[in-house]
Formats: structure tokens, sequence, C-alpha cells
């Protein structure tokens, strides 16, 4: 791999740093709201022992951030690249999450725009899963062009396996 996948990123709307050990009780205090979790498989993330592990899976992959709002300079979310696959030219985008009141305003596909345009200089393929009672990303993951692919089972870092419905996005496509 002869690309960083977790360089300082900004745009009008967000900017995403990489994820430190430092970020810790920044980033809990948004994550520790139990609602950011009801649809995911892992419902019980906003648990300080349960975010510790998805953190350290964070901070594991070598592709985390913290997102920054602009408008307000506060953190938002997280988000990471992952599992770079040189064989298929192609990485995962995923364990996103945003503090809830920032749903609806524009910072998810401001942010996927940030990351796949950032990326899509280096691979072929985005995929993402997204768990398959999570209709909310599925609905937005849709919305930025993504195609449902596959089902699968996928164990999280730390956690359980869980079905996914994986969806992904071509270079060609994209641009």
């Amino acid at each position: 791999m002869n690309f960083s996948i977790q360089p300082t990123l900004s745009n009008n709307k967000a900017t995403l740093i990489p994820l430190q050990e430092a970020d810790f009780e920044q980033v809990f205090a948004v994550a520790s709201d139990p609602a950011i979790w009801e649809q995911h498989p892992n419902k019980d993330r906003y648990k300080r022992e349960v975010f510790r592990s998805f953190f350290d899976g964070a901070l594991a992959s070598g592709g985390a951030f913290k997102v920054i709002d602009n408008a307000t300079g506060e953190i938002a979310g997280s988000t990471r690249f992952y599992d770079y696959d040189a064989d298929t030219n192609s990485i995962l985008i995923g364990y996103t999450f945003y503090a809830t009141k920032f749903w609806g305003t524009g910072i998810n596909p401001s942010v996927k725009k940030l990351m796949l345009d950032y990326i899509f200089n280096y691979v072929d393929t985005v995929v993402f899963h997204i768990g398959a009672t999570n209709v909310r990303s599925q609905m937005a993951i849709g919305r930025i062009g993504a195609k449902k692919v596959a089902e699968k089972e996928v164990a999280y870092y730390g956690e359980p396996n869980r079905l996914n419905f994986v969806y992904e996005i071509q270079k060609a496509s994209w641009q």
C-alpha cells in the first residue's frame, strides 16, 4: 500500500482528523448515547467497556478518524478506512457513527464524499458492511450510490458475528 489511510481530510462541512488514544473520552462522550446504536447489530456500544473495544479496534485499524463539524468545532462522530486488499484493489469504509444532533444535517454524505474522493485516487472499489437491521445506514449508503452486492456474517473487532449487507461503489461509477 503506497498511500495513507489516515490523512487529515477536510471540506466545507467536516474535517477528519486521525484518531488518537487521547481522543477516547471526547469520542466516548458522543458514542455514549444509546439512540446512536439502536439499529446497529451491536446495540450496547454506548457502554464504556464495549466502546473501549470498539475504540481499540479503531486505533488498530490504522485508518480511523474523529469527525469534526466545521460549523461548531464539535466532534460529530467517527469513521474509518480499513481492510485494504491489494489483490482486489479495494478498501472498506465503515464503523461510522454520529451524535444524533448531526443526523439529517448532511454531515454523513459530506464525509463519505470526502473519503471517497480521496481513496478513489488509490483503489478501484470501496466496500461497506451495514448491519442487516440498520435501515437508516442502508438508506444513507444507497443515496450516495452504493449498491448491495451480498449478505455476509461479519465479526466486528472484539465482537460476535452479525449479519451484514455488503454494499460497493466502483471507482468508475463514482467519477
